[in-house]
């Protein structure tokens, strides 16, 4: 991922470079090909390439074009065969993707943003309007931040780059508020003073003045009809082909997932298919796989193993089984929002990548998801109901009554009936709906983590439901793409094609999921190309129990942080509550919480970071020692006290 970044004086004054370097040298990692600038004034720009592509390798970034528009680009642009007949007239023989972006940007002004395909943000100053764009592609796979202050705007493609810039931030509560329902908005930022621009928008910067606007939203009333099951299963094969060949633009060696299941298997597989019919740029496809031999329920190496014997070559193996037992709660370097790392899996990918020399990794994110195999079959049952098909909700009431642990088929009509309900009433019936018990209900109330966990879109009660969850699927995925953390390699997503998801999201449920079966289109289309035992497979690897080892492993760490928790001073986390939680998966437990309760520390050792650097300020905290760079919670006793109105438990002893 290329790192693009700027800033603008809106009095005027001339940049001070020093600023501009000191974002470059925090993100130099992810753009390690360069630097170019660009400053006229109270205007400076600054892009660090990371090519993938031969004709990234030709690119002048900050690019400048005829009109005198100054544009960076971060990005991969699939149509660009189809734009190009289209700009002949502007292009003079410039035919890289931040040529064509910048062409279409004079063609067309902010209209050309809804005809490019691919994972892309771009930053576009007009220096005769005294206007700056920043945009983002549909799903917002490519990032892009900003930091608006009366006197100046800052921008970046990474977080930790205007986190560090030396001001003191305050701890956005609508970001914690789904983080803990698992997906932040995706416009969001853990810090309220730093926004991100929106997937599928565009932000406009004039006077000192921001306004957001969408070019693509999410179109409910597409719906795709085909006569036969061979049209579904045609054009399904086309733009899974389509998608894959897509993101095998690249002039390096390629990694790909492989997990043996049936997303990583089919990317994998289709990519083979192409190479081997087609020809594509990049020179090698690598896979890149990860399993615990220590499970008791492993299975991925069997069935990936079938993949690597299909395909007659064997890729990276990474047994977390085997890795060190290093904190995943603990970062070497500043991060800019919470999480926690992998097992092991990413301490293996440096040596990896400088054995193979890849810069970009396929994965099967979003497969489970857009496939169907996701798709609760109540909503199916629900839209059967309000088109009157009586006979087949029967069918279908009877199939699901006998998979779903033969639940009455009376038990399963109330639960599909409910999907036509609001948000706020599924919530207390449903699971997806149940707060997690150390969630501090009253900031639980205030920001409706309820309705969150089950609704990442506004609500859509006058939607039908499958209509309705297929809207809520794609903000679902944007919010998760637009909030994973920054890598060193270029992540694609073949599954979050734009023409894919459009057209999965547009087809009949049935196609999806029929007679009890999940992914019924994606097995009769794609089926031919995979392993018979991964076509077949049925079981998928538990992690439960990695959990409960993490647990075990770090527990004298993990109580250690919430002495004087950050998190509950704020009003997030129920202290108490959370340390039973942990203790039960200590204790072998595995609630439904589990990876909740784990996302909860890493919330509470972020901001205990963030704040001992300054990067965030709490009110109300005393500092330690009578020093004024660390500050903390003040416990007065092991009782239970009330802190600025908040409940909080006192310190617990490592047991």
């Amino acid at each position: 991922m290329s790192v693009q970044a700027g800033i603008w004086n809106f009095g005027g004054e001339p940049i001070q470079r020093t600023l501009l370097e000191q974002i470059s040298a925090t993100a130099a990692a992810y753009g390690p090909d360069g630097e170019t600038t660009y400053f006229d004034g109270p205007m400076g720009m600054l892009h660090r390439p990371f090519h993938t592509t031969s004709e990234s390798r030709l690119e002048q970034q900050p690019y400048v074009s005829s009109s005198g528009r100054v544009t960076t680009w971060d990005g991969r642009l699939d149509n660009r065969v189809q734009l190009i007949p289209q700009l002949l007239g502007v292009l003079a023989g410039d035919n890289t993707d931040v040529a064509i972006v910048a062409a279409a940007l004079d063609s067309w002004g902010t209209d050309c943003f809804a005809k490019f395909r691919g994972d892309w943000a771009v930053a576009t100053w007009h220096p005769k309007d005294r206007q700056l764009i920043l945009a983002r592609d549909y799903l917002g796979v490519k990032p892009l931040f900003y930091y608006l202050r009366p006197e100046r705007l800052s921008w970046c493609s990474h977080l930790a780059a205007l986190a560090l810039c030396g001001d003191h931030f305050t701890v956005c509560d609508e970001y914690v508020a789904g983080y803990l329902a698992f997906y932040p908005d995706a416009h969001l930022t853990p810090y309220k003073e730093i926004q991100s621009v929106a997937p599928g928008a565009f932000v406009s910067f004039r006077e000192g003045q921001a306004k957001t606007r969408r070019y693509w939203t999410f179109n409910t009333r597409l719906r795709i009809h085909h006569e036969t099951d061979a049209e579904y299963e045609e054009q399904y094969r086309h733009l899974l082909r389509q998608a894959v060949r897509r993101r095998l633009r690249t002039d390096s060696p390629t990694l790909a997932d492989l997990s043996g299941g049936f997303d990583s298997s089919s990317i994998v597989c289709m990519a083979d298919d192409i190479l081997a019919k087609e020809g594509a740029e990049t020179p090698t496809l690598d896979t890149f796989s990860f399993y615990d031999l220590n499970e008791p329920d492993e299975d991925d190496l069997r069935h990936l193993s079938k993949v690597e014997q299909k395909r007659g070559r064997k890729g990276f193996h990474v047994d977390l089984g085997a890795c060190s037992s290093s904190s995943p709660f603990d970062h070497p370097s500043f991060t800019a929002s919470p999480h926690f790392g992998d097992r092991g899996a990413a301490a293996a990918l440096p040596r990896i990548l400088e054995e193979g020399g890849h810069r970009v990794l396929l994965t099967g994110t979003g497969g489970d998801e857009v496939n169907g195999q996701a798709l609760d079959p109540r909503i199916v049952m629900a839209d059967l109901f309000l088109q009157f098909r009586w006979i087949e909700l029967s069918k279908q009431l009877t199939t699901w009554s006998l998979l779903i642990r033969r639940r009455p088929g009376l038990h399963l009509l109330f639960q599909a009936l409910l999907q036509l309900a609001p948000s706020s009433v599924r919530a207390n019936f449903t699971v997806q709906g149940k707060l997690a018990p150390f969630v501090n209900r009253a900031f639980a109330r205030k920001h409706k983590i309820s309705a969150r966990q089950i609704e990442a879109a506004p609500s859509t009660l006058f939607l039908r439901p499958g209509v309705r969850d297929a809207l809520q699927t794609v903000a679902t995925l944007s919010r998760r793409v637009a909030n994973a953390q920054p890598s060193l390699l270029e992540k694609r997503y073949p599954y979050l094609d734009q023409d894919l998801v459009e057209f999965l999201t547009a087809i009949p449920l049935e196609q999806l999921q029929r007679s009890g079966e999940r992914r019924f289109l994606m097995r009769r289309a794609i089926g031919s190309i995979l392993p018979q035992e991964v076509l077949t497979r049925t079981t998928k690897s538990r992690i439960g129990r990695c959990y409960c080892l993490l647990v075990q492993t770090h527990w004298a760490r993990l109580v250690s942080s919430f002495s004087d928790p950050l998190s509950t001073h704020l009003g997030y986390i129920d202290r108490e509550r959370l340390y039973q939680s942990l203790l039960r998966l200590k204790n072998g437990q595995v609630p439904t919480y589990s990876l909740g309760a784990l996302r909860a520390v890493a919330l509470e050792v972020w901001l205990s970071d963030a704040s001992s650097r300054g990067v965030i300020s709490i009110p109300g905290l005393l500092p330690r020692d009578g020093s004024d760079s660390v500050p903390s919670v003040v416990i007065k006793s092991r009782k239970e006290v009330k802190h600025n109105g908040i409940q909080q438990a006192g310190n617990y002893d490592a047991r």
